[in-house]
């Protein structure tokens, strides 16, 4: 059996937040990929932007999962 991520979900505001951080580094990211391609600094960013949509992501399912489960008990 593989082992699950358990996350505890502050619901919308926590996404809001996580949302509001990839934004401003997709920002960054566009900016920095126009003045300087080859810089390591945009792989950095591009790595920190799929490792905070992938958390979004797992709170988003972590979320419709529970709601399944809320439903499927009834």
């Amino acid at each position: 059996m593989r082992a699950q991520r358990v996350w505890k979900v502050n619901g919308a505001a926590s996404i809001g937040q996580l949302q509001s951080r990839l934004d401003d580094l997709n920002k960054r990211l566009g900016q920095l990929e126009s003045q300087h391609p080859e810089s390591w600094k945009v792989e950095e960013l591009k790595a920190s932007a799929l490792s905070l949509s992938r958390e979004i992501d797992d709170i988003r399912c972590a979320e419709a999962t529970a709601a399944l489960s809320e439903l499927l008990r009834k």
